[in-house]
């Protein structure tokens, strides 16, 4: 690959629509291959029967595949693909084929470049290029083949990510001019391939330019891992050097269609759509002609959606060529700028832009964070887990913060299993999460398991430089956002200045150094507990606000987080105080800047209702207005008691006997939808 490929491919795209190939496979059935063809000579004695595996072709009969090839061309192709749909270990070794997958890439890259290259001499002011074409594989990785054993994979991130690499090998050796990840199923398998893409580009220092194209599989609208059109998109966007993004097969042009108009209104990069041609019939076959497959993508194109259009199941040359005389006649689509702010994802998209309001991230499935969850955790009883997760999405909570870092459990093991038994449950699994550790290894297995995009928590200069730009390099290879700790060599910043000063030096790092995206830095510098009795730790929230607005006004597209309940330990045991100091807290933090907390989601109380006595003391004790504000908060502690739980059930009920307008006010603040 040379270094303009992608560069000359974009400025294509922005002067005409492309035309991707047709379907390899149906073109392979057309020729009706017995098992002596899959065989050749050179698998004559082979111990499994070959017919149905399309790839091994390229070996066997290799004439036939730079025939097709030659055929998609000759109907008008700007892009042709490798027969390699199915050329990876993985889904060889249903064929017994697995130890020729090398071979397989590169030979059939080196049939599709040599027909590519042909017809471009012959007409070089239309250049031909060669995808090489990377297929989901038969497995899934964020999905369990065993609906009652929902927490089980039938393969691992690192699994997909070594057969990816063995096939990526065989493909840029062979010539391929970009990559494509194609029907993608499931995400998180993408990522892989995306994962394995990254270390090959850094490993070969070439260009790898890469196209992504996922699948919906019914009018729901979402993959078959469950994923909305944004959600999938958002999920691979850290992809590097992307050419285009969008869908194919599973659905033909018009059942596609609206979704495709969902994708395009949002999507930065250039859009391709290689729909079937049409629906398959009760045999599997699909009868949609050439005219009629032209007639439902002139939707696509005279609205301005795409950029690349092709076919995937049931196209053959000749509906490529009834695409070729309509792609001339409409401009390609024009994306529109990337939207600011930081995006992440679950099995459906959350923005965090300018104008967002405070968002909550759920502590409780957290060890530290609840007693409850810890004892459900070392117990195993992953029903209760989950029960606590549910709690915190019914709550309000928009990210859930996971962390199993305690000195009796395995927190490595104990990460892969709870993320992969909430990502089975798809109101959970709506959410982004944030994967919590102080340890790197349980940091990574736990990005491993994440289809969405989320954030890790954290990392920090405490270890220098190098280590802290090689852990974000791979944080974002694996398509997180990142919590940066106000941390560095000398230890935990307490007071406002070094917490500037960390927070400036690992932006610059993140930014200048490795490119990592502003809007995906997350600083948290340090909520610490104030009203200890020690008078050093009286500043603690001033200086966390003072810092947080010195990052939004210098550090741009940055985010501030932080541990709430950090600041109220001292009073463990009276949550009416502490509850109380959270909110006031949250109250100026906010103003000053702070996007987002790990909090008890649902249980937040509301500035407005603190009672007043209170509300003096605790806001004397945050801003350090006297010397006497612990004392008094302490004493005026002690004289609050807790609330029985009938009494709090009635005091969730009196707002109830208020005047309507009273009343809706009340239900909107506090989220409240039940008559």
């Amino acid at each position: 690959m040379t270094q303009s490929r992608r560069k000359q491919i974009l400025q294509l795209l922005s002067e005409r629509i492309l035309l991707m190939d047709g379907a390899m496979g149906t073109s392979i059935q057309s020729y009706k291959l017995q098992e002596d063809d899959f065989r050749g000579t050179r698998f004559q004695d082979h111990d499994h029967p070959l017919q149905g595996n399309n790839d091994i072709v390229s070996l066997t009969r290799p004439e036939i595949i730079e025939e097709i090839h030659r055929q998609f061309l000759r109907a008008g192709a700007d892009i042709i693909e490798t027969n390699t749909f199915n050329s990876t270990a993985i889904s060889q070794s249903d064929y017994h084929t697995e130890s020729v997958v090398y071979e397989l890439n590169k030979r059939s890259a080196e049939l599709a470049k040599a027909a590519a290259e042909d017809f471009t001499k012959r007409t070089p002011e239309k250049p031909r290029f060669v995808a090489g074409a990377l297929g989901p594989t038969n497995k899934t990785c964020s999905l369990s083949p065993d609906v009652n054993n929902p927490g089980f994979r039938a393969v691992t991130f690192a699994q997909l990510v070594e057969t990816y690499s063995e096939q990526l090998k065989g493909l840029i050796d062979g010539g391929v001019d970009l990559i494509l990840v194609e029907t993608v199923f499931d995400t998180l398998n993408a990522k892989a391939a995306l994962f394995a893409i990254n270390r090959m580009r850094d490993a070969t220092k070439q260009e790898i330019p890469v196209i992504i194209s996922g699948t919906i599989t019914d009018q729901s609208g979402r993959t078959l891992s469950g994923q909305t059109p944004e959600a999938f998109w958002i999920s691979v966007s850290h992809a590097q050097q992307l050419v285009a993004l969008g869908f194919n097969c599973a659905l033909g042009a018009a059942q596609l269609l609206p979704h495709v108009k969902e994708i395009a209104r949002v999507l930065p990069v250039p859009v391709i759509v290689y729909p079937n041609a049409g629906l398959p019939n009760e045999f599997g076959e699909y009868d949609q002609t050439p005219e009629q497959f032209a007639r439902e993508l002139e939707d696509f194109v005279s609205q301005g959606l795409v950029n690349i259009i092709g076919g995937c199941c049931g196209t053959t040359p000749h509906h490529i060529e009834a695409l070729n005389e309509l792609v001339n006649q409409y401009p390609p689509r024009i994306h529109p700028q990337p939207k600011p702010g930081l995006h992440l994802s679950g099995l459906e998209p959350l923005t965090l832009s300018a104008l967002s309001n405070f968002t909550n991230i759920g502590e409780r499935t957290n060890v530290t964070g609840s007693r409850r969850f810890a004892k459900l955790i070392r117990e195993e009883d992953f029903e209760g887990a989950l029960a606590i997760a549910q709690n915190q999405v019914d709550g309000g909570a928009q990210i859930l913060d996971i962390n199993l870092d305690e000195g009796l459990l395995d927190s490595k093991a104990m990460m892969i299993k709870l993320i992969n038994l909430m990502a089975a449950d798809p109101e959970i699994a709506r959410l982004p999460f944030m994967v919590d550790s102080s340890k790197w290894e349980v940091l990574e297995a736990g990005l491993q398991c994440l289809q969405g995009k989320g954030i890790v928590n954290s990392i920090s200069l405490k270890e220098g430089e190098e280590n802290f730009l090689e852990q974000a390099k791979t944080i974002r290879d694996y398509g997180a956002a990142v919590v940066v700790m106000a941390f560095d060599e000398g230890g935990q910043a307490d007071t406002t200045e070094r917490k500037i000063s960390i927070c400036e030096r690992a932006y610059k790092l993140l930014t200048e150094r490795i490119h990592f995206p502003p809007e995906d830095i997350i600083f948290d510098p340090n909520i610490l507990t104030v009203a200890t009795g020690i008078d050093e730790h009286n500043n603690y929230a001033i200086n966390f606000i003072e810092a947080t607005r010195w990052i939004k006004e210098n550090l741009p597209g940055a985010k501030v987080s932080g541990g709430i309940s950090n600041i109220s330990f001292s009073f463990r045991g009276n949550d009416v105080v502490r509850e109380a100091m959270h909110a006031a807290f949250l109250y100026h933090a906010i103003r000053a800047g702070l996007d987002m907390g790990i909090v008890n989601a649902g249980q937040l109380a509301v500035y407005e209702d603190i009672p007043k006595d209170l509300l003096e003391k605790v806001e004397a004790v945050l801003f350090n207005k006297h010397k006497n504000a612990t004392e008094e908060l302490v004493a005026f502690a002690e004289s609050v008691k807790e609330l029985t739980p009938e009494q709090k059930q009635q005091n969730k009920l009196e707002w109830r006997e208020l005047p309507v307008e009273k009343r809706l006010e009340h239900a909107l603040v506090k989220g409240i939808t039940d008559f």
